[in-house]
């Protein structure tokens, strides 16, 4: 699988749901018209199962299947690669564990620094934020508009903007120099389809 120049970066809402309606969530974002797909579950049960039939759904409807932070269970399952955020193993170790051909993205938070490294480290994707008040991640330190637009001038691979993106507040990021548009409870708090359809609008 190959990393998506453009597009929507799903990633699994869990909290609270059963690995049915995970997957249920995931197909109807996937019928829509998701790019991507990474699995977060910071309290899984059963991470294998899940990890597995969803890499399955992916594979399907022909896109990248990517686990968070976990670089065993991504070589257990077969996922197409591993995002890894600050305190994760370093890249070398994915890289080495998961292969050439796995998509490896890293968390660079608002760092021009950190995705400079990454990308020399070869790295697949960067990915700053957040951008806007998350719950998913609420803790989060924000990042800058000012660092995208630097990145965009400074980074060749992908650009991914995480942290509270909805339809109504996403172009600022693509016009900033997002190249995709990595979203949780926009897309899985309600209507999947639905709601992945209405960020269409933005990354035509």
């Amino acid at each position: 699988m190959i990393f998506p120049k453009a597009g929507l970066y799903a990633i699994t809402q869990t909290e609270d749901k059963t690995p049915i309606q995970v997957l249920a969530d995931v197909n109807e974002a996937l019928k829509a018209g998701i790019q991507v797909l990474q699995y977060r579950d910071k309290n899984p049960d059963d991470a294998v199962y899940l990890a597995g039939a969803l890499k399955e759904l992916c594979h399907l409807h022909h896109i990248p299947f990517i686990i968070n932070d976990d670089i065993d269970l991504a070589e257990e399952v077969g996922a197409d690669g591993v995002h890894l955020g600050q305190d994760d193993s370093q890249l070398s170790y994915a890289r080495e564990v998961l292969g050439d051909k796995a998509i490896i993205g890293v968390s660079c938070y608002d760092s021009i620094e950190l995705a400079l490294a990454a990308e020399k480290q070869s790295a697949d994707y960067v990915a700053f934020g957040r951008f806007f008040p998350s719950s998913s991640k609420p803790l989060a330190a924000p990042a800058q508009i000012s660092t995208l637009q630097a990145a965009k001038q400074q980074i060749t691979i992908p650009i991914v903007a995480i942290g509270g993106i909805l339809p109504d507040n996403g172009e600022k990021l693509l016009s900033s120099g997002a190249d995709l548009l990595a979203v949780i409870g926009g897309l899985f708090s309600e209507s999947p389809y639905e709601s992945t359809l209405a960020y269409h609008g933005l990354l035509k």
